[in-house]
């Protein structure tokens, strides 16, 4: 995991020094937006826009969801980087003939940081996916996933299925509290487990992480979803956690206290969302396991993969 300097590849591990040991992530750089109202420099246009992803990352899982969700997979088009991210960062690179990779279109780049640097030669940052490329304009309009998929829901409405919104104006404040609540203690407590460097800064981020789980599982004892009845944003950007984390988190991040499959109401709620037509195809477990044992040399330096665990989410899910 690298970044750019004055547009120019640095191979630069995080830096945890200043911090205690714990993992603090980039805020996004890239953060226009396509409008529908025709306010923006960005309208939504069928053809026009490029997602950039990978499959392993539960960020560009969202907006991968949110695609197929909208019916957008014809209007958008997709490239899909290699599994394991070296010292070059995310590549287009397949040496080994992974399956579900998917070039550069655009540019033929051999790595994802060459289409940030075509955006902004000067470029300081992460370079992480996803990346929203727009083809008129060559440039990116947005790298936030949680943006991203907000753009997917309501403005693309006249291209993709505008029957399906997932973040209704009702239920926007609830949705907005569970995203506060679940981003910082989930979605990404479990990289400030996995890439805390004190014993300090990890039993912090694992005492959060279960104690937002326990209430999670609560919750969904409770009700079918996170907002009442009825799938929202909030349930998809917490599913992409959920599905990585018996087969990598557990391990891999020492979120080991206890599985998804632990809990009762959390697993058949995983398997209810990973069951809906459509998901189960955007979900690529070689990509996954691949990609965070095998390019976090620092946390498993063999890059040895492990063969388990046996996940089998086609099994009933009992939400009903």
């Amino acid at each position: 995991m690298g970044r750019l300097v004055d547009g120019v590849w640095k191979d630069e591990w995080y830096d945890t020094s200043k911090t205690g040991g714990r993992f603090k992530r980039q805020e996004s750089a890239f953060r226009d937006q396509v409008r529908a109202d025709g306010s923006g420099r960005f309208a939504p246009e069928a053809g026009r826009y490029h997602l950039y992803v990978s499959l392993a990352c539960p960020w560009a899982h969202r907006t991968l969801i949110f695609r197929r969700q909208k019916k957008l997979e014809e209007a958008i088009s997709v490239s899909v980087v290699h599994p394991y991210m070296g010292s070059s960062g995310w590549t287009f690179e397949n040496p080994d003939g992974t399956a579900g990779c998917v070039d550069d279109p655009i540019f033929g780049a051999r790595h994802l940081h060459e289409i940030y640097t075509h955006a902004d030669a000067g470029y300081t940052g992460r370079v992480t996916v996803p990346v929203l490329w727009d083809r008129k304009e060559q440039t990116v309009v947005n790298n936030e996933s949680a943006e991203i998929i907000r753009m997917f829901n309501s403005e693309f409405d006249a291209i993709g299925d505008a029957s399906v919104d997932l973040y209704p104006e009702p239920l926007r404040a609830e949705i907005d509290e569970l995203n506060a609540f679940i981003y910082p203690n989930v979605n990404n407590g479990v990289y400030r487990c996995g890439f805390a460097t004190t014993q300090e800064a990890y039993e912090e981020a694992v005492t959060a992480l279960f104690g937002a789980l326990d209430e999670l599982e609560g919750r969904l004892g409770r009700q079918r979803y996170l907002v009442g009845d009825r799938i929202t944003e909030a349930d998809w950007r917490l599913f992409t956690t959920l599905v990585r984390f018996d087969a990598v988190y557990v391990g891999h991040f020492k979120c080991n206290v206890r599985r998804i499959a632990d809990y009762p109401s959390l697993s058949g709620y995983l398997r209810e969302l990973y069951q809906m037509p459509g998901v189960a195809e955007t979900v690529n477990f070689e990509h996954i396991k691949r990609h965070y044992y095998e390019s976090h040399g620092t946390i498993n330096p063999t890059g040895v993969v492990p063969v388990g665990p046996v996940l089998d989410l086609d099994t009933p899910h009992g939400r009903s």
